[in-house]
């Protein structure tokens, strides 16, 4: 009811008319040039969030593009290591400034602050909002085509705070074969649509594994059911990515920017395509 809003519309996931666009979004660094914001959201954890977030900003440098990783995930951020970044940013009276990878992509994680790389992080929801928005206004983000943010898993504060506040483009779902995970990822999808942020794709994660000797796919998580989920939502595009071992390892390595993924290229064209 309107008696009881509290009018800070940031921690707050109700419709009402008095949000409006201009009261929620947050602008960026005054020295930042972005072009497109697109999260990359799973339901739940482990399912190669972060992964996707990898290999989609390498497609997209690849292609011609500049691209930089917002990594959200405060509390277990990862893209740094498959990035095989170890250095801290550095920052000035201006601001601070993401770390570059190898093939030029910016990156901001938490883990590039902390003076031990496997320090825990160990804060309250307030805290860990904040840190997010801080890599929004207070990084500098040089013109950047396709900014990308890892979010964490679920559908709680870090989601819905991104949603709100940042002027996302729309996001990818990431999710993988298994009844549970299809679950689980309807709520971030049905979140998504009540909060009227698009859906630019979905992604199964570990969807096959390809015989090294015949050939034939092998489902280890039982048959697909990406088509029918996407189908539900009303999302187009459509990825399925196999298990593959020698790029989960690359990824460990730090070397995720070698790996090419041609399956993710229909996603990538849509990305592409976007004005």
């Amino acid at each position: 009811m309107a008696e009881e809003c509290s009018h800070d519309c940031s921690s707050c996931g109700a419709n009402c008319a008095s949000r409006t666009a201009e009261n929620t979004k947050i602008k960026p660094h005054l020295l930042s040039r972005i072009k497109h914001v697109i999260g990359v959201v799973s339901g739940k954890g482990g399912v190669g969030k972060s992964f996707v977030t990898g290999l989609l900003a390498s497609e997209m440098t690849r292609r011609g593009f500049s691209c930089g990783i917002l990594d959200a995930d405060i509390t277990g951020p990862s893209i740094p290591k498959m990035f095989g970044l170890h250095e801290h940013a550095q920052g000035d009276q201006d601001g601070i400034y993401p770390v570059t990878t190898a093939s030029g992509i910016q990156v901001m994680s938490l883990n590039l602050l902390l003076e031990n790389e496997t320090d825990p992080v160990i804060w309250r929801g307030a805290l860990i909002t904040g840190t997010v928005q801080q890599f929004w206004t207070d990084v500098i983000w040089k013109e950047v085509d396709y900014l990308f943010i890892d979010m964490p898993p679920g559908t709680g504060d870090v989601t819905l705070t991104v949603f709100q506040s940042l002027p996302l483009d729309g996001i990818v779902m990431v999710s993988t074969p298994q009844d549970l995970v299809q679950l689980i990822v309807g709520k971030a999808v049905k979140m998504a649509q009540q909060m009227n942020v698009p859906i630019l794709g979905l992604v199964e994660n570990m969807s096959y594994l390809t015989c090294p000797d015949c050939g034939k796919q092998i489902d280890l998580f039982g048959p697909s059911r990406v088509a029918q989920t996407a189908r539900q939502a009303g999302i187009a595009t459509v990825v399925r990515l196999p298990l593959n071992p020698p790029v989960a390892q690359a990824a460990d390595e730090g070397q995720i920017e070698t790996v090419r993924e041609g399956s993710l290229g229909p996603l990538a064209d849509a990305l592409s395509q976007l004005n």
